[in-house]
């Protein structure tokens, strides 16, 4: 077992002996690597999990492939199974190629139902070795399965493949590895320490804790509809720490004609917001795709087109400026280049340098779709979004931030968690900026895939927030909805009612030991603790952030 597992599985045993004593008597499972790499190597890292199922099976040959034997690398490669059972699964390899300087690299997998077009991505090159990581759900058992990789675009490439892995993991193993990283990066231990007006310990003291606020932010979108609506206002601030507007910042909100600008609707939300200390996201300050574009904007060209963008980013970030914690400032550019067609390939630097120098506390976010909810759109893969991040920053762009929308159908959580740990290497905030699930499916399997993603998203440590696209109109909501126009929940409404029950530290009621002392374990966040102890009280405040030793707080009586 190499070092860095060793020490992360006894972190997981003493978590489950101190949290979840049931659980450490029986969980013999494996601790999820959340290891990734983006750079391409001279030489690859050793496979995860010593290979899973994979140690010591040989590769075989397909479509006229050949195995090298004596470097364990084979082109066009596929590995057979049999009597996969039902579960998740994590997949794993380095992918070198020739024939090509880069190319797209798919891995998909074949069982004997279903077909599973791609489970993982990696944009590879000429070389050197690239790290593709992904995964799949297998909700039923199969007897016979293959997994291969292969070019994007069928095109004549040569691929290599060496340290792959896959690691099965049970759903109750899942769930643990969720639960783990949710005990170590949301929660933290706490002491407090009670004593009188000479340092003497106090035993016996009655102590009463109760959450007054969360750390981490999760929220939704938010529509004009809220606004005058008491009963849309009550239920949403009963919930949510955190919103968005859902339209009301985009370009034809607030300039549906040239030169007529009214931030009043935007305003009011704004006031909402602030009333209710809530934080807000920017969303968005241009978006790329021309459908949405106003149409007296899509009219312009040359320099007209310019002037009307320099004037949409200082109007807006003038207006607004400290007010949002972020901006998503030209959403969606992996799918669409409006500005840059017409402005030249500098255009989107230049709107976020612009952005960042007027308003340098707000964090600027690439926001995309398809990154984190499928590997099978060419446009939005996850190398192709680290990729073009990059190449902003090394134009001199204030980049910030990571917004993947999480427009979901049916999601594939190791896929996701596989996708986020690549993301995670660029160091910069994560969130989940507009998670809905498709319509397409009935709302009690919207509710289900819903759970899914929001575990998922909480217990990733590097996801730093999490939006729901539910803004409620009186015709319905995007996608899904949470609740009725008469605010009965629906069974979406009920998962989330329920997670936010369940990631938040429940009324805590107890009495100093013998040392005067009394521990708990919470979520971060605020909260008020109580002290009484003969006839004095006291009520005092106490921040909970993340660290990794117990907060220890003192309250004198």
């Amino acid at each position: 077992m190499r070092q860095r597992d060793a020490l992360s599985f006894t972190l997981l045993a003493c978590f489950l002996l101190v949290i979840a004593p049931l659980l450490a008597a029986s969980y013999d499972g494996p601790l999820y690597d959340h290891a990734a790499y983006t750079e391409c190597k001279k030489e690859p890292e050793e496979a995860l999990y010593k290979g899973g199922i994979l140690r010591g099976q040989q590769l075989v040959s397909v479509h006229g492939s050949i195995v090298d034997s004596a470097s364990n690398a084979a082109y066009f490669p596929a590995f057979i199974f049999y009597n996969l059972t039902q579960g998740f699964y994590c997949f794993s390899s380095w992918v070198k190629i020739q024939g090509a300087e880069s190319s797209l690299i798919r891995a998909s997998l074949k069982t004997q139902d279903a077909m599973y077009n791609c489970i993982g991505t990696v944009i590879a090159k000429r070389g050197c070795w690239s790290f593709l990581k992904g995964g799949f759900v297998l909700t039923s058992p199969s007897d016979f399965s293959i997994l291969y990789l292969q070019n994007w675009d069928n095109g004549n490439v040569n691929i290599a493949i060496t340290s792959a892995s896959l690691q099965p993991f049970t759903e109750q193993q899942w769930r643990t590895n969720q639960q783990y990283i949710i005990n170590t990066q949301r929660k933290r231990a706490v002491t407090i320490h009670v004593s009188d007006g000479q340092g003497q310990r106090l035993q016996g003291a009655a102590i009463s804790i109760e959450q007054i606020s969360k750390d981490f932010p999760f929220g939704s979108a938010i529509a004009k509809t809220i606004l005058g609506n008491l009963p849309y206002q009550n239920w949403f601030v009963k919930r949510f720490n955190a919103a968005v507007f859902e339209n009301e910042l985009k370009w034809y909100a607030t300039e549906p004609e040239q030169g007529k600008v009214n931030y009043t609707i935007a305003d009011q939300m704004l006031e909402f917001v602030r009333a209710n200390q809530i934080i807000a996201r920017g969303h968005n300050i241009f978006w790329e795709d021309p459908k949405y574009t106003p149409p007296w904007v899509r009219d312009l060209t040359g320099s007209e087109l310019q002037s009307a963008v320099n004037s949409r980013i200082q109007s807006l970030m003038s207006n607004y400026k400290e007010e949002f914690i972020h901006w998503d400032v030209s959403n969606e550019m992996l799918h669409f280049d409006f500005y840059e067609q017409r402005l030249g390939s500098n255009a989107t630097l230049s709107f976020y340098e612009i952005a960042h120098k007027s308003d340098p506390l707000a964090t600027l976010v690439m926001n995309e779709f398809n990154v984190v909810e499928t590997c099978s759109d060419v446009n939005s893969t996850v190398d192709t979004f680290i990729s073009r991040l990059r190449e902003l920053k090394r134009g001199g762009a204030s980049m910030d931030g990571v917004g993947l929308e999480g427009h979901f159908t049916i999601p594939n959580p190791p896929l996701m968690r596989a996708i986020i740990d690549k993301l995670a290497t660029l160091g910069l905030p994560i969130w989940l900026t507009e998670v809905d699930i498709s319509n397409t499916l009935d709302k009690v399997s919207q509710s289900i895939y819903l759970e899914e993603v929001l575990r998922e998203g909480f217990s990733h440590p590097s996801v730093n927030g999490i939006m729901l696209w539910t803004a409620l109109h009186p015709n319905g909501c995007y996608r899904m909805c949470l609740t009725d126009n008469n605010f009965r929940n629906l069974p979406a409404g009920d998962v989330v009612d329920k997670l936010l029950k369940e990631w938040q530290t429940g009324e805590v009621k107890g009495e100093t030991d013998e040392h005067g002392s009394y521990s708990f374990y919470g979520f971060l966040g605020e909260y008020k603790i109580s002290v009484h102890y003969a006839n004095r009280t006291a009520v005092s405040t106490l921040s909970l952030f993340q660290g990794d030793e117990t907060r220890h707080y003192n309250i004198q009586l």
